[in-house]
């Protein structure tokens, strides 16, 4: 086999060469047309999104997606590769909302859902043909004639009829977590929308610190030994700060404080000299208090089910 030699090498426009040899011959087409009845590999794209414009990183996975393709390709495997776009998510209704001046209040007063979900459906497809562009020069092969598309029926049928599928084999369970939560969306929040340019931003935000007085009590006693300022003042608060000021109504006492755990620290007396507490241990024992005896099997008067001694 004699291999073209390129003097100046112009990578460009080997690509443009080999892209237009592969699109003449219908390359892509035959390598799974001569594979029937082969074992099969089944790819299904993680579609992308087609109302944002691709970048490198898209270029980057899609080389390694199908780097496996090929490979099983050669191995002798019919490999279909379905494309497809994802049109669900947050950012799409966003954009809309966006480009259309309105809130998510709006929609059913301004503009009518009919309205709105055509609109969704328009912008989520914007760049489709720059994606397709995109497939084609980086030389991927993927099925973009018939791709699967996730707001049409018969894909979101396909989900449920898969969901079903599962529960019927006792493969779902009901679970509960913590989700972000957008109030002005109306929804929770992905991972991923959350990464979304401008999710987070440095803002001012209304924060009150309130104080609680300490009651002077057997169990907060410990607390005006141990503050020499409050032993100064009379008086001991303990110091809250909170970003929701509308619950404070609410929290009318602070939560109680604990005495640590461990021996007691040495406590300051009047004159400043340090005394040191007195181990158990080392205090005499109360010698027992003796008790009458009782007669034998006679109960005892204050009810005890003690044996009488």
């Amino acid at each position: 086999m004699n291999f073209k030699e390129y003097k100046n090498l112009d990578y460009g426009q080997v690509a443009d060469e080999i892209l237009k040899y592969w699109q003449e011959n219908n390359v892509f087409e035959k390598s799974i047309e001569t594979r029937e009845g082969h074992p099969s590999f089944t790819f299904y794209e993680g579609p992308p999104s087609a109302n944002g414009t691709p970048g490198i990183h898209h270029v980057m996975a899609r080389t390694i997606k199908d780097i496996f393709c090929r490979y099983q390709t050669l191995k002798g495997k019919q490999v279909k590769r379905k494309g497809g776009w994802d049109t669900h998510g947050l950012p799409v209704e966003l954009q809309v909302e966006k480009e259309l001046g309105i809130t998510k209040e709006d929609i059913g007063k301004k503009i009518t859902v009919e309205e709105y979900n055509k609109k969704c459906r328009e912008t989520v497809m914007k760049f489709t043909d720059q994606w397709n562009e995109l497939t084609e020069k980086m030389g991927y092969w993927v099925d973009l004639e018939d791709p699967y598309i996730t707001y049409e029926n018969n894909y979101i049928e396909s989900v449920w009829n898969l969901l079903q599928k599962l529960y019927q084999k006792d493969l779902l369970y009901k679970g509960y977590t913590i989700q972000p939560y957008s109030p002005a969306a109306g929804t929770g929040l992905s991972s991923h929308e959350l990464n979304q340019p401008g999710c987070y931003r440095e803002v001012k935000d209304t924060s009150m610190t309130v104080q609680f007085k300490v009651k002077h009590t057997g169990k907060s006693a410990f607390l005006f030994d141990d503050v020499a300022a409050a032993r100064r003042r009379g008086d001991l608060f303990i110091m809250a700060w909170t970003t929701t000021p509308w619950t404070l109504p609410s929290n009318s006492t602070a939560p109680p404080a604990l005495r640590p755990s461990g021996p007691s620290p040495p406590r300051s007396r009047p004159n400043g000299c340090m005394t040191q507490r007195v181990p158990k241990r080392s205090v005499p024992r109360r010698k027992p208090r003796s008790r009458p005896n009782r007669p034998s099997g006679k109960p005892c008067p204050r009810g005890c089910s003690a044996a009488p001694t």
